[in-house]
């Protein structure tokens, strides 16, 4: 049966209060785990070990902390510490974010995310064996150091997200999990051929790891307000994120209109990169409307086989009454 998630929102929210208060909702609700992205607002690790603190049973996910900014090592001490916070409740998700990220906020330069994604995902489940971490790979070589406290039991797993082709069947080689976003359902698919290649060529049986699709979701009584704050909210990653999302929706055959949207959307006429998103196209991608027509689409999504989760999310320009309506009226 699909679990349904919940990605608390990264626009801005008045506070780190706010935002907890929303995975208690959440929890109140029955979804089964509530993701934190990190993007350059508040960090993941401070707000989940709030949301461990009040919340009893709902589990906790880092999605995504990307590989650049912190060493693997202290992703892996930040999992083990994060899953005691929790009681055992913690996930984490990894991946590479995208260069605009990675480059103009980090200052770093976003080089080899595939071999830093698949370097990241052993040496953070090393770390969280408990085993002492001796490491040699191309980015990274390690040794001489174990966690100095007991390894967590059961360790949390350990997912990545992937896009291309080339990251989904790493995903499915190497991590627990896969992390799906900004995909049609024909798109995801393809993806979902990748994950289950990359699973044997790791010699994993693909249905014990966790496929999780994310998606942006928005109802409103008003579905015309809803699918434009949908349109706002895919402009956006797909003008204003450089060129990582856009090429990601040309793969799916979306060639003409990715370019449309970044290019509208980057000489300032956002009306024009908004028009260009059609009704089609914007429920392949996301799920918004009145409430009849967003449980309609997402039921649509839980059909898809291969897929043990659907995370809901939000887009940047929801309020808190958007989020706490759409939590409510999709809730499992």
């Amino acid at each position: 049966m699909t679990q349904f998630d919940v990605s608390l929102p990264v626009a801005a929210q008045p506070s780190l209060d706010d935002i907890v208060s929303l995975a208690e909702t959440a929890e109140g609700h029955g979804y089964d785990r509530v993701w934190l992205p990190e993007t350059w607002g508040r960090d993941a690790v401070t707000t989940l070990a709030l949301v461990a603190e009040r919340t009893d049973e709902i589990g906790l996910g880092a999605s995504i902390l990307n590989v650049y900014s912190r060493s693997p090592t202290l992703v892996g001490q930040t999992a083990a510490s994060l899953q005691e916070a929790s009681d055992g409740r913690f996930r984490v998700g990894l991946g590479p974010s995208g260069p605009a990220v990675v480059e103009n906020w980090h200052g770093v330069d976003f080089d080899d995310p595939l071999k830093r994604t698949r370097e990241y995902v052993e040496v953070v489940k090393r770390v969280l064996s408990g085993e002492e971490v001796r490491y040699g790979g191309d980015v990274f070589r390690l040794g001489g150091f174990r966690l100095r406290q007991g390894a967590p039991d059961p360790a949390p797993p350990v997912d990545a997200a992937g896009m291309g082709p080339k990251s989904v069947e790493l995903a499915g080689r190497f991590a627990d999990g896969w992390h799906a976003l900004m995909l049609t359902p024909d798109g995801l698919r393809d993806r979902l051929d990748d994950f289950r290649r990359g699973a044997e060529l790791g010699g994993r049986d693909p249905d014990d790891a966790r496929v999780t699709l994310s998606l942006t979701c928005c109802v409103d009584e008003d579905g015309d307000r809803a699918r434009r704050l949908l349109r706002q909210h895919l402009g956006f990653y797909l003008g204003g994120m450089g060129t990582f999302y856009r090429d990601a929706l040309a793969r799916q055959g979306y060639e003409e209109t990715a370019h449309a949207v970044h290019d509208a959307w980057n000489d300032g006429d956002r009306e024009a990169a908004m028009a260009a998103l059609d009704d089609d196209l914007l429920d392949d991608l996301a799920v918004a409307g009145t409430p009849e027509e967003a449980n309609e689409r997402l039921a649509d999504y839980a059909e898809i086989e291969g897929v043990d989760a659907l995370t809901i999310g939000f887009p940047r320009g929801a309020e808190d009454d958007d989020i706490r309506g759409t939590m409510e009226v999709l809730a499992p």
